[in-house]
């Protein structure tokens, strides 16, 4: 009983791959909805392995029909117990602007964080509700930033990311934005048409992306970020070393 746990659960639902499910938290601080996730991953994956399941938060498994997972991650700003990212006018306030155009600016530094495996990047395929550039719009599924009255919805995540290094992107680069009072390009109506700058296709390429992030550097600290992308080559390393169904599909009897 993810109630029992002090889990805000809001919505449970069944999605469209095999026995895969959304299921989505009410609002909570930065730090408890980080706390949160890591209590909610680890009591689905225990609570089913009881009765013999096995739950992953991998994104795209290798199965028949199946559809990747995503991490939505919807941010505001409360100020003297308000939201910031609200005005009565438009979707977003000033601030709220400023905050979105912050994100877009270091979203290609930030996607080593929400996305950290190498699976992950098999999930940026246009017209598949996942983003495939940096772009933002209104109440728009395919955008990476789908702006929804007051709030901001990321949808570069990645279930298996770990939500303080996630979090903490999103912060860092939300605050430049406030910092330099940067201004978003206009919304796109067509995201996957649009003419924008490409999210980060390998994790390579986005670990590169984060090494030459200022921002994210400063606000994370040049020796953690250093720490973090040795880390990941070296995964991407023991990666290269394997040989993949797909190698052997394509080269065995072809030579």
């Amino acid at each position: 009983d993810l109630g029992a746990l002090g889990l805000p659960l809001r919505s449970f639902e069944v999605e469209f791959g095999p026995s895969q499910f959304e299921v989505t938290l009410g609002v909570l601080p930065g730090l408890a909805a980080a706390d949160a996730m890591v209590l909610f991953r680890s009591a689905v994956k225990q609570g089913l392995r009881r009765h013999g399941y096995h739950a992953t938060f991998m994104c795209r498994p290798k199965l028949p029909n199946v559809m990747s997972s995503g991490w939505h991650l919807h941010q505001s700003l409360s100020k003297d117990a308000t939201n910031a990212f609200t005005s009565p006018k438009e979707d977003l306030s000033e601030t709220g602007r400023q905050w979105l155009a912050g994100l877009l600016t270091h979203a290609r530094g930030a996607t080593a964080l929400s996305t950290p495996t190498l699976n992950g990047y098999k999930r940026y395929r246009p017209y598949s509700l996942a983003p495939d550039r940096i772009i933002w719009g209104k109440e728009n599924r395919g955008a990476l930033m789908r702006v929804v009255t007051g709030r901001i919805e990321n949808r570069a995540g990645e279930p298996a990311a770990n939500p303080y290094l996630y979090f903490a992107s999103q912060i860092y680069s939300g605050l430049d934005g406030l910092a330099r009072k940067l201004a978003p390009p206009p919304s796109a109506d067509t995201p996957y048409e649009a003419k924008a700058e490409r999210l980060p296709a390998t994790l390579g390429e986005a670990l590169a992306a984060l090494r030459e992030d200022a921002c994210l550097k400063e606000g994370l600290g040049a020796q953690f970020v250093d720490y973090y992308c040795r880390i990941k080559q070296a995964e991407i390393a023991r990666f290269n070393l394997e040989v993949s169904d797909w190698e052997h599909r394509e080269y065995f009897d072809l030579f």
